[in-house]
């Protein structure tokens, strides 16, 4: 069965090795520790792979000077090794440096096993730290491109945004309708996942300009809310009357609106005036078609809430210089 071998995986086994083949020709004591402080370095980004970084040296730094202080008065014995532990880890955990502790007690084992605290032996360690830590940080630097992905499910969002729209436009005009639903699902899954994969992307540009994939799904998140919304309000709306009819006209440009080339303003302009007209027409004559027409004027509000969030936010989406309803 054909598998596949992620980058993150490749970039460990290859820093892996130039770790300790740099720690071994320098002919430091126990290069292979090199190689472990690398594997423990690589993240899944390049932000938090510098975070691991200088965290894990900082952990190592005050496991050193505890250890030093401890190992001169105490000697080299198993029960200093436990004091140390006790002492070392609350100020570590105080620090918000605990995720060096495994780091930290490499090195410390190291001093035990030689049983010296001269400078030697310490910047044996040091060297050790760097060349793993160091090596890691050059192997991040590389760090494949989310774009195409995130593009992907920016066009995947707006698809199922038009058939949505779509299955309430229909629903708008006939009172009845097959759909079963299952876009919304498939949106709610896609938004979350594509969430996750612009935040990862943020976070591989350090230095760099802010992320636009991020905001704009943040933005499609918060408009998805109203379309959640919407779900049960269209559904409701089983009998025709003619103000229905101009909302599902409305819908139906707007499903076919979301992407670049339209702004949201235009829309809410549209809808205003929509308004306007629909409270010029004669009053309902049935207590049925006043419920029906006080719930299209609800969903105008939700519709309007809708665009609002585009028109808001919609600034910081992923093409900044265009613009999607």
């Amino acid at each position: 069965m054909a598998f596949k071998i992620g980058y993150r995986t490749i970039k460990t086994a290859i820093g892996t090795g130039v770790s300790i083949l740099i720690a071994q020709q320098l002919g430091l004591a126990f290069y292979a520790a090199a190689g472990t402080i690398t594997i423990l370095c690589i993240q899944v980004t390049r932000k938090q792979s510098i975070q691991t970084a200088v965290k894990r040296i900082l952990a190592c730094l005050l496991g050193l000077a505890i250890g030093v202080a401890l190992f001169a008065l105490l000697g080299f014995q198993p029960v200093t090794l436990s004091l140390l532990i006790l002492v070392y880890l609350p100020l570590a955990v105080r620090f918000k440096i605990q995720e060096g502790f495994v780091t930290s007690m490499v090195v410390l084992l190291h001093l035990y096993s030689l049983e010296r605290l001269d400078m030697p032996a310490i910047l044996n360690e040091l060297a050790l730290l760097v060349i793993g830590a160091g090596v890691a940080l050059l192997a991040n630097l590389y760090m494949p491109s989310l774009e195409k992905e995130l593009k992907g499910m920016v066009t995947a969002v707006e698809r199922n945004f038009a058939i949505i729209l779509q299955e309430f436009c229909y629903y708008l005009r006939h009172g009845q309708s097959d759909w079963n639903g299952g876009e919304m699902l498939e949106t709610e899954n896609l938004l979350k996942e594509a969430k996750l994969l612009a935040a990862r992307d943020v976070e591989n540009r350090i230095g760099g300009k802010e992320d636009s994939f991020y905001d704009y799904f943040v933005m499609r998140e918060k408009q998805f809310e109203y379309l959640e919304r919407m779900l049960p309000l269209v559904s409701t709306l089983s009998v025709q009357v003619p103000q229905g009819q101009q909302i599902a006209d409305f819908l139906d440009q707007l499903s076919h609106s979301i992407h670049p080339g339209n702004t949201a303003y235009r829309f809410l302009d549209k809808l205003r005036l929509m308004r306007e007209e629909i409270r010029e027409t004669p009053l309902p004559q049935t207590t049925e078609e006043f419920e029906t027409r006080a719930a299209l004027f609800y969903l105008l509000h939700e519709i309007e809430e809708y665009l609002y969030i585009k028109h808001k936010l919609g600034k910081r989406g992923p093409a900044p210089e265009k613009q999607y309803a």
